[in-house]
């Protein structure tokens, strides 16, 4: 048994938006800020983050194997994922290495408690399960590229005196 996308893909040309288009923007915005957040903070020192060395060494102080490799690999998938989540490009892919990340999240650095209040998986947790939805419904219509597309739609059905071009008489 075959399972159908339940949205169009962002690829085709963009038809009306819907309460449910743009609800999967919302859902996907603040997931994209905090991935992006984190991201930066790992692979650049950003926002008083660790750099990429030191989360290396934090996962080796955890056991993990090639802390290094892993440390790169989970870094690009929150910073690249943040950027797919804003932006909706490539988000059915990206959000599968989001999702792994933030499973070893939870096991590997949360494993302690359930709640929040006592550095548990909660919220690791849900960030997991929001992406794992978006893998499987898609970004939406409102998508960066598909702005682009209507935007650039909307100048070509314009006439030219819209940008200030008259057209020569003879």
């Amino acid at each position: 048994m075959a399972i159908e996308p339940a949205l169009p893909d962002t690829a085709v040309a963009p038809a009306k938006v819907t309460s449910l288009d743009v609800g999967l923007f919302l859902i996907r915005v603040l997931p994209g800020i905090v991935f992006l957040f984190h991201g930066s903070q790992k692979l650049f020192a950003w926002f008083g983050g660790p750099g990429l060395g030191t989360f290396g060494e934090f996962l080796a102080a955890r056991g993990v194997l090639a802390p290094l490799l892993a440390a790169t690999l989970a870094t690009l998938a929150e910073f690249v994922g943040g950027l797919s989540l804003l932006t909706g490009i490539g988000l059915r892919v990206l959000a599968i290495p989001l999702f792994v990340t933030m499973m070893v999240a939870c096991f590997l650095v949360h494993p302690q408690a359930f709640s929040g209040e006592h550095d548990g998986m909660e919220y690791p947790l849900t960030l997991a399960f929001v992406v794992l939805g978006l893998a499987m419904t898609g970004p939406g219509r409102v998508t960066l590229p598909a702005v682009i597309r209507m935007a650039m739609d909307g100048r070509a059905s314009r006439p030219a005196s819209t940008y200030g071009v008259r057209r020569s008489e003879g």
